[in-house]
């Protein structure tokens, strides 16, 4: 028997008023659903919610809740003739008895537990807004009755949220109904939890959201529930003596708390009975505490670190969140507990890699996770049935839990990596995933590929082996963009001059696919599809090249030019310094296209950019520069050579007001002999030593950071490290972090051969 549906003595009377029209037949179960089956007993529970006796009414609405409990038909039946049309007129008239409208909203409530279409049959009914007015009554059990129904309603996934904040008195009237009782608590906190989302979006970026993300225009429900004073309101109910309360109110703080600074930063200096909120989440903690309990402590403390409300190095997340989460991962939890722990583990330690090599090393956490791919086996200590059955359906989830963990842990360090590809047939299962059913699965299959796309070792050697671009290729061809942006980004990393799959998936089709993702409305893909294209454009071919220009058109590439994202503008222009690129290429490209380039050249140089921008502009120029008859255009071109004069005057290498770019904390400056111009620097990792083009530094930190260090030779001449006039270009492993713009340049060097 579900909670609201407990059977009452029988009353007696009832009132007799108007008889409503019958909903469709297809409104609780659908075409086909109903045929003449619509009993002679139901239509006579129905039947006596019109007697003129309202004792009778008052028994009819009774034996109605009874006879409803837990049967779906009976509930569907009820619906098709018209019941709750006349149960939400009985229960707003304040004529009807206090018993009364508590009794029929007992039974709304009840046939809302039952199939999504009864949901949405109610909902058509307009159950919401009598529900709410029905909050106003001072009787208590009729209040709670309304919560109970409503709570059930806004517990469905067919129930929008925004029902909840369209009438602005709703939400501080419900504050104040949590001071009532228990179950008022209880269920306006359930009622919060499940309809608190937020307003932004991620894009895709590599992020493990274990969150709901969506919410319609206008403030997000976070911001909603905290001005009306939820922290204050539901942090003293953590100390409720109610198991059921307190859980509820934790749940609540998970929501508010995701990815919310301002929530998180609150929370962080609230006191209940004398103790900071943290404290009481870490004492959630204890294993003696029940397993939802520690879940939903573990998930606020996560959220309120990733907020940067607590730091990462913090006890109460080295020594306590993270270690818990990583005990639910163990086969000994059930799917759920399994799922939900993996989940928010991947989520806390997605950013950090001090964090990622801690998860790494505790329990054998990688290893633990491989038998997310074995649930449940032969040997399943599994005796019951429904469980069993449960967890066939439900292990893709698991799979996913384990995908999205992996590609946490494998963000940075290179040694994890080579631990997750070790273990066992760990890129099978990874191509396995690809080609799933589950779009949830192929996601997370995908974010782990990219994750571990990153080490250049694994590029030569795992996915060659186990040839992962044929895979991803299918998952290009027709996915959703939430799909489709993470592949394209694992897709930049395997056309790396250094990968060995760059030239099967050149001969696959790609430059097509990669063409049409630069003109996608989405940011993400545009940024990939130029990307991708840059890396393929490096040391390539010229009829490479060719295809390259001919697929985007001139006109495209100039639309790219103008795109208002920075990103966009800069891998762009990263193509043309690849595109322009030995002497040959930059002869031929440059007496057809010519004139476009260096109409956009000055374009740039003349528009409001920033030095990043500028200077890869300007070292396009010195690329145009070093072609035996390209370089007249520049010669000829009375601007342009005004323009280089300019940017040469001075020391442009410090701009006015600019300071040093961040990418500098990774190199030492290196002195130049006397007489020397410009700037070199230093790797602090491998100590390679080159020019201080803050562009090229960055590509050094990127690699050096992806290989550990061990630079070889030949990833220094693919990388293209030595910047300089003679036909460069530029090569870049995506990843997911976005440095601060640029604050430096040094365009003398690479102008030296215009002045000779």
């Amino acid at each position: 028997m579900q909670e609201g549906e407990t059977r009452r003595s029988p009353g007696a009377g009832g009132r007799g008023l108007w008889l409503p029209p019958a909903l469709p037949l297809r409104a609780a179960g659908g075409p086909g659903f109903f045929t003449e089956e619509v009993t002679a007993s139901s239509r006579h529970y129905v039947d006596r919610l019109f007697d003129p006796d309202p004792q009778k009414v008052l028994q009819g609405v009774i034996d109605m809740k009874n006879a409803v409990i837990g049967n779906n038909k009976q509930k569907a039946n009820l619906i098709v003739l018209g019941a709750v049309p006349r149960l939400l007129y009985l229960l707003q008239q304040e004529t009807s008895s206090t018993e009364l409208r508590t009794e029929c909203a007992v039974v709304l409530g009840s046939l809302a537990m039952g199939t999504e279409n009864n949901v949405k049959s109610l909902l058509d009914c307009h159950i919401i807004p009598a529900l709410l007015q029905g909050l106003l009554s001072p009787e208590l059990k009729f209040i709670e009755a309304c919560l109970r129904c409503l709570r059930t309603i806004f517990t469905s996934p067919v129930t929008p949220e925004e029902l909840l904040y369209t009438d602005a008195t709703v939400i501080p009237h419900l504050m104040a109904l949590l001071s009532r009782s228990r179950y008022t608590q209880e269920y306006i906190c359930q009622i919060f939890s499940h309809c608190c989302k937020l307003r932004h979006w991620h894009s895709c970026g590599f992020k493990s959201s274990p969150q709901p993300l969506l919410c319609a225009n206008g403030p997000d429900h976070q911001t909603i529930l905290f001005n009306h004073g939820a922290v204050q309101n539901i942090a003293h109910l953590l100390s409720s003596t109610s198991y059921k309360v307190r859980m509820q109110a934790l749940k609540c703080f998970s929501v508010l708390a995701f990815e919310n600074p301002q929530v998180s930063m609150t929370l962080v200096n609230v006191l209940v009975d004398g103790e900071l909120l943290p404290q009481i989440f870490v004492k959630m903690l204890q294993r003696d505490k029940p397993i939802e309990m520690q879940l939903t402590s573990a998930k606020c403390l996560t959220y309120m670190c990733r907020a940067g409300a607590i730091q990462t190095d913090d006890n109460c997340i080295v020594l306590k969140t993270l270690p818990s989460l990583v005990r639910m991962c163990s086969k000994e939890r059930l799917l759920e507990e399994r799922v939900e722990g993996a989940e928010t583990l991947a989520y806390l330690i997605e950013t950090d890699v001090e964090l990622q090599r801690i998860a790494s090393i505790t329990d054998h956490l990688i290893a633990m996770l491989s038998d997310y791919f074995k649930y449940p086996s032969s040997v399943s200590a599994i005796t019951d049935i429904k469980r069993l059955d449960h967890d066939l359906k439900h292990a893709h989830e698991l799979r996913q839990a384990a995908f999205k963990l992996y590609a946490s842990l494998g963000a940075n360090d290179e040694d994890i990596r080579k631990k997750i590809i070790e273990t066992e047939n760990m890129m099978d299962r990874i191509v396995n995933g690809l080609s799933e059913s589950s779009i949830k699965v192929r996601l997370s299959a995908v974010r782990c590929l990219h994750s571990l796309s990153r080490s250049v070792q694994q590029l030569r050697t795992s996915f060659q082996d186990h040839a992962v671009w044929k895979p991803l290729m299918k998952v290009l061809q027709n996915a959703p963009d939430e799909v489709l942006v993470v592949a394209s980004s694992t897709l930049c990393n395997l056309l790396l001059e250094f990968s060995p799959s760059k030239e099967p998936i050149l001969e696959s089709g790609a430059i097509e696919l990669l063409c049409s993702l630069t003109q996608s409305e989405n940011l993400a893909l545009r940024v990939n599809g130029i990307w991708a294209l840059m890396n393929m454009a490096f040391q390539a071919e010229q009829k490479i090249k060719a295809d390259i220009l001919q697929g985007l058109s001139t006109e495209q590439l100039f639309q790219l030019l103008s795109d208002s994202d920075v990103n966009v503008l800069m891998k762009t222009l990263g193509l043309l310094r690849n595109l322009l690129s030995t002497r040959p290429h930059i002869d031929q490209i440059m007496s057809t296209h010519g004139k476009q380039i260096m109409q956009a050249v000055t374009l740039i140089l003349e528009g409001e950019h920033n030095i990043e921008v500028k200077e890869q502009t300007l070292c396009i120029l010195a690329n145009i520069a070093d072609g035996t008859t390209a370089k007249e255009l520049i010669m000829t071109n009375d601007d342009i050579l005004q323009k280089i004069k300019y940017y040469m005057k001075g020391k442009p290498i410090m701009a006015a007001n600019h300071k040093r770019d961040p990418v500098w904390e990774y190199f030492n400056e290196v002195p130049l002999p006397v007489g020397k111009t410009g700037m070199r620097a230093k790797c602090k990792q491998c100590n390679k030593e080159m020019q201080g083009l803050v562009t090229q530094m960055k590509q050094q930190h990127e690699k050096c950071s992806f290989s550990g260090g061990s630079c070889v030779e030949d990833d220094e001449r693919n990388m293209s490290e030595h910047a300089g006039p003679l036909g460069e270009s530029i090569l870049k492993i995506q990843d997911s972090e976005n440095y601060p713009p640029s604050r430096s340049s040094s365009f003398f060097y690479s102008f030296r051969v215009i002045c000779q």
